[in-house]
């Protein structure tokens, strides 16, 4: 099984190149499913149902959340009927379901969706949160299991794998829009620390550069806004997976104005 991950969406840019390059993506890498992270679709915060839309009819299977979950109200009805996923620890009684089990080729793979401690709002234990969902879907003979996990720091993440390598198909970081160049394959969990964002590339996360610059020479308050014009980047990781095992993998950045770059993970 072949399956995509979409690192952060963020606003306009970023839907513009899922529509322009995902089905091509998909048809070249025979890919059976892919993941997107669409928590910054619309405008940079929050997923609106248009954009929802959109992304579903770009080329993506199920889409994650995280801390901009919620900015969008009209999506929350959504939640219980479309494939959206929010952050699964959450607490009880929130809209939205945190973990979805669907069936691909007729295999089952689960996808979980959890969010960090670290400067984001108040949720459960990610880790504690993480083993509970994992026993339950072993205990359900689910081998491929796919976590996106939403979070601001990177040792939580390292952690994650650390507790969970073995057990589970991937864990893949989003949140800090910021790719990073750890991508590997650990007793067959393969792990990133961020996949990084697909959107804007030329600014600040994704955001136009004047507003945070102001920010942080003045103090002040600006208004983050996607930029109208600039340089954009799709990124994702392409994974082979077999019996629950990641085999392969590649991060691949694809650039609105140069070649593509393909990058092998490291096999520990």
């Amino acid at each position: 099984m072949r399956v995509g991950f979409i690192g952060d969406i963020v606003g306009k840019p970023g839907r513009s190149m899922l529509e322009q390059y995902l089905k091509k993506i998909r048809k070249e890498y025979d890919l059976d499913f892919v993941i997107a992270n669409g928590e910054n679709a619309s405008h940079g915060f929050g997923l609106g149902t248009l954009h929802a839309k959109e992304l579903f009819s770009y080329g993506a299977d199920i889409l994650t959340g995280g801390n901009h979950s919620w900015d969008k109200k009209e999506i929350i009805p959504l939640l219980e009927v479309m494939p959206i996923l929010r952050p699964l620890n959450y607490p009880t009684g929130v809209p939205g379901r945190g973990v979805s089990v669907v069936d691909v080729k007729g295999e089952k793979i689960a996808i979980v969706n959890i969010m960090g401690h670290y400067g984001m709002p108040m949720v459960e234990n990610p880790f504690l949160t993480a083993q509970k969902v994992v026993d339950e879907l072993h205990a359900e003979d689910i081998k491929t299991i796919i976590i996106d996990f939403h979070a601001e720091v990177t040792s939580e993440k390292y952690a994650m794998l650390h507790l969970l390598k073995g057990k589970v198909s991937a864990i893949l970081g989003t949140h800090t829009h910021v790719g990073t160049d750890d991508l590997l394959i650990d007793t067959g969990t393969c792990y990133v620390s961020d996949v990084g964002l697909s959107g804007a590339r030329d600014g600040v996360i994704g955001m136009d550069k004047d507003a945070p610059l102001k920010r942080f020479l003045t103090g002040l308050p600006a208004s983050l806004e996607i930029p109208k014009k600039c340089k954009k980047i799709l990124q994702m990781v392409i994974m082979e997976i077999e019996e629950g095992k990641c085999i392969e993998a590649y991060k691949l950045r694809i650039f609105d104005d140069q070649e593509r770059l393909l990058a092998r993970a490291v096999h520990e």
